[in-house]
């Protein structure tokens, strides 16, 4: 099944997608937080790879200090990463384990709407690893009906040098 619109699609149209979905995640649950794992730890996961699961990973400086950290993270919860003409999640859905939403993203022709669910959700403040002083992020994993398998996590972080 896939779910296709004319136009942006509404908020009804995404909770129908939703329920039609079946809240059912489309990967197998042995997989289910894997992205919540260190990116070495992925990489050297030969099962993951075996199963035809794709590593994308990329990392931007995007500033220093906790403001700059702060500001970040509330854009991750508002969803400001997908306030884009040409694709969007609704601002609303809560930044929360079990959350569904729809990215509804502009192809040629017709927006698609791409249900998923938040799988789950990390923040920790001076952690005693990694040298890390703060880090918030959170995975969301792929529904039925969604044209790709798998997980994706967006995250921010501030090290020791308080750069985020």
């Amino acid at each position: 099944m896939v779910f296709l619109f004319r136009q942006r699609p509404s908020s009804d149209q995404q909770k129908a997608c939703i329920e039609k979905s079946g809240g059912k995640f489309n990967y197998d649950s042995k997989y289910r937080g894997a992205s919540a794992k260190s990116l070495s730890s992925l990489r050297n996961d030969i099962e993951l790879s075996n199963e035809g699961f794709f590593l994308n990973h990329s990392r931007t400086l995007v500033g220093s200090g906790l403001n700059t950290y702060e500001r970040g993270k509330n854009a991750l919860l508002t969803w400001r990463h997908f306030a884009l003409n040409w694709a969007t999640v609704d601002p609303s859905t809560p930044i929360e384990i079990g959350s569904k939403f729809c990215v509804c993203a502009k192809e040629i022709l017709p927006w698609i709407a791409m249900p998923l669910q938040v799988a789950y959700v990390t923040d920790i403040k001076n952690p005693n690893k990694e040298k890390l002083k703060a880090s918030f992020g959170f995975g969301s994993g792929t529904l039925q009906g969604h044209l790709l398998s798998g997980e994706e996590r967006f995250s921010i972080e501030m090290d020791e040098n308080n750069q985020v």
